[in-house]
């Protein structure tokens, strides 16, 4: 008699493998994937709301920043060449959603998963710091920039009716808490499959702000006044001195590697496409959809942003105040950004909470308090204790964190470091070669690591840098009295 659990099928108490003939009896329920669970219904168009979702959030607007400390040789380049580097390892990553085969293979429901089926046990734990780490860095990140758009509300209608030179500075603290309380709500939703239409309204409001950013720069450069811009970016005794140039450049491509981070989700997403056809060619096009237009809209800002400011680019284009006017149009642009976090937020901590949960659940299968659902609204939303404490928890620590560690570009120099090399970089390569089995001392094997080396130190680089960037700020910093 077959058992049907959350992965392969077991027949007389032994897994059946995936491709195996057994595997069909799953199939012929209709309402069932081959692995036993409900079938997916995801697309190209909700994968690549997915990705933009995940892609484009706080890191597009510290870009004209970014780009004035590179100029516009190096801050376009360098663009360019992250954009490619998220993309083709990103292909690589949805080639190792299935073990052994891309098509037929077993499913691997989470990054640690495909890890540990393709690099196995010893990988594992590197990579479970690695992006666990990021995921929750994430977090604190939105909570903070989410926090920043929403106090800038403020500021914008006391800059429009008390003038532009008014004192109209505000503590940030009580927006983070505002925010925090919502995620505790939207926390609830059991999984990424529940959030399709989250994704798709944060989607929305990305495209929203993303185009009001770029709008309002085009309409500075062409009306003027404009700062000044330089082929090198900002230029040592005059704008920096030399150490802090070397250290802003640094920070600068951990901004830039921040804003293209989303690898720790992909296998996530991955997992809500249905098949036929094969889920990693599915992928591809959507990696495709959302990097290219993710690109698009990151050369826009960061270019026509760093035209628009010059040098004296804000660390955030649309809440450092380089424009004023029309207030309504930034505080339309600072609502979908608040609109958008939300559910940005919930894509990067829903992996959290379904490791947390499936832990707990293995580890007490008899609790009611872990295992048991509740469905208070008819059936169509089901309550759980142990995750309605424990999200509840995780959003609680991670906005007191955003509390006391306000830096913008500093924690998310920080962040684009951390997860840059391990998980946009390392593991996919490595998991593509095991996959695919390729030679060692291969052209292809050399050219991977190859490019795997330079990410390193690339991430050792501004890893330093951003921590140094902290440092500087905590000298001036008083706990829980941050105002923008």
């Amino acid at each position: 008699m077959a058992r049907v659990g959350g992965g392969d099928v077991e027949i007389g108490g032994l897994p059946a493998p995936a491709g195996d003939p057994r595997q069909r009896v799953i199939a012929a329920d209709d309402s069932l994937d081959d692995d036993g669970k409900p079938r997916r219904t995801g697309t190209v168009w909700t994968a690549s709301a997915h990705v933009i979702t995940a892609v484009i959030g706080s890191g597009v607007l510290s870009l004209p920043w970014s780009v004035a400390q590179l100029g516009w040789v190096a801050g376009p380049v360098t663009l360019l060449l992250f954009a490619l580097i998220t993309y083709y390892t990103s292909v690589l990553l949805g080639d190792c959603y299935r073990s052994e085969d891309a098509v037929t293979g077993k499913r691997n429901y989470t990054y640690m998963e495909a890890v540990g089926s393709l690099l196995g046990k010893g990988q594992v734990w590197f990579c479970g710091l690695c992006q666990y780490v990021n995921l929750v860095g994430t977090a604190i990140g939105y909570t903070i920039t989410a926090s920043i758009s929403a106090a800038a509300l403020y500021k914008a209608n006391c800059f429009h009716s008390e003038g532009h030179s008014a004192d109209c500075g505000v503590y940030t603290t009580m927006y983070m808490v505002v925010f925090g309380i919502s995620q505790i709500v939207f926390s609830q939703l059991p999984n990424l499959h529940e959030m399709a239409w989250l994704s798709i309204l944060a989607a929305v409001m990305s495209f929203s702000y993303a185009t009001i950013g770029v709008g309002l720069s085009l309409a500075q450069t062409i009306t003027g006044p404009t700062g000044k811009t330089t082929i090198g970016g900002t230029q040592i005794g005059v704008d920096v001195t030399s150490a802090q140039k070397i250290w802003l450049t640094l920070q600068a491509l951990g901004n830039i590697a921040f804003a293209y981070s989303y690898s720790m989700v992909l296998i996530e997403i991955q997992d809500t496409v249905k098949a036929p056809p094969a889920e990693n060619k599915t992928m591809r096009k959507a990696n495709l959809m959302g990097v290219s237009t993710t690109t698009a809209f990151y050369m826009l800002c960061g270019c026509l942003g760093y035209s628009a400011f010059g040098n004296d680019a804000p660390g955030n284009m649309l809440t450092g105040f380089g424009f004023y006017e029309p207030y309504w149009l930034i505080d339309f642009a600072n609502v979908c950004i608040v609109v958008h976090l939300v559910g940005a937020y919930q894509v990067y901590c829903q992996p959290i909470y379904a490791a947390v949960e499936s832990w707990a659940a293995g580890r007490w299968p008899n609790s009611e308090f872990v295992v048991r659902q509740y469905y208070p609204f008819s059936g169509k939303f089901s309550l759980n204790m142990f995750r309605l404490v424990w999200r509840t928890a995780f959003v609680i620590v991670s906005t007191v964190l955003a509390i006391s560690l306000p830096f913008f570009n500093d924690i998310l120099g920080l962040l684009g470091a951390l997860g840059f090399w391990p998980l946009t970089v390392y593991f996919p390569v490595e998991m593509y070669i095991s996959q695919s089995k390729m030679k060692k001392y291969s052209r292809k094997w050399v050219a991977m690591q190859t490019l795997s080396f330079a990410c390193f130190v690339v991430t050792v680089a501004v890893t330093v840098a951003s921590i140094q960037g902290i440092t500087q700020s905590l000298k001036n910093y008083v706990p829980f009295k941050t105002k923008l």
